[in-house]
């Protein structure tokens, strides 16, 4: 079983986001990771490879940091990374962005299942896996909770606020899952210095046969105008309870109209 695993390297949550000049997400004054949401992507490629056999690559695109999605990859048991990075490429679009992905799994060969999280956490968009399908002319099990591998088929549950459906695909396929599937493991310290080992390959857009016209911010589709920054928190109001503690508490969310 030969699974693509596509890994993002995004902004902290925790940390201080913001945009740069032209209005796209600023990567460089906030420390990065790998996608939470992709972390469930890699555990599931290992969870099908540990039972089926095979091995699986770690894919992302981006600036040289975005290697530490990579790398985080193969600490977990990844078998091997590749590195799409090219400046032509920042502020591409999922458009874009798409046409890189796909052409850099044509590189790879034919994998068997091209895997994604449920969306990144940056951009938050969960169109990338359906776009790449398209480009590939492969099926789609998107936003799966249960996957189930077998033969060449794989049998996963999507569900939703007022139901559950079982999606069928034949392999190869482009799957999605989501927080549910599973839960990652962590870096054991074996892992960590294995991964020191494992290759990692590095691709230009001229690798992949991919004009340089056809990404970046001025190929984008859609484009962010102007953006504003956060303003401070205020201060908060402080009910002292003198016993009449709840009704004040009613009040105060009865006036900021919350019940």
């Amino acid at each position: 079983m030969n699974i693509v695993v596509c890994v993002k390297h995004v902004p902290d949550a925790q940390g201080e986001r913001g945009f740069s000049e032209d209005n796209t997400t600023d990567r460089e004054n906030v420390d990065g990771l790998l996608s939470e949401l992709d972390e469930y992507a890699v555990e599931e490629a290992l969870k099908i490879v540990e039972a089926e056999g095979g091995e699986v690559t770690a894919l992302t695109v981006g600036p040289a940091d975005a290697a530490e999605a990579v790398k985080k990859a193969l600490q977990m048991g990844a078998d091997k990374g590749i590195h799409i990075s090219d400046d032509a490429i920042a502020g591409s679009d999922a458009l874009a962005t798409s046409l890189v992905i796909a052409e850099a799994v044509k590189k790879v060969g034919q994998p068997d299942i091209v895997m994604f999280g449920l969306a990144s956490t940056d951009g938050g968009m969960s169109v990338i896996p359906a776009m790449v399908a398209e480009r590939l002319g492969l099926p789609q099990l998107t936003q799966v909770s249960t996957l189930e591998v077998s033969g060449a088929q794989a049998t996963g549950r999507r569900d939703s606020d007022v139901a559950s459906e079982t999606v069928v695909a034949s392999l190869p396929a482009v799957v999605s899952v989501t927080d549910q599937i599973n839960e990652p493991r962590y870096p054991s310290f074996k892992g960590i210095m294995a991964a020191k080992k494992k290759p990692v390959e590095e691709m230009s857009l001229a690798d992949l046969g991919v004009d340089a016209g056809q990404v970046g911010l001025d190929a984008a589709a859609t484009k962010v105008l102007d953006t504003t920054k956060r303003p401070p928190r205020e201060q908060g109001e402080i009910v002292t309870d003198e016993g009449d503690g709840g009704t004040k508490l009613v009040e105060f969310l009865s006036g900021a109209k919350l019940i």
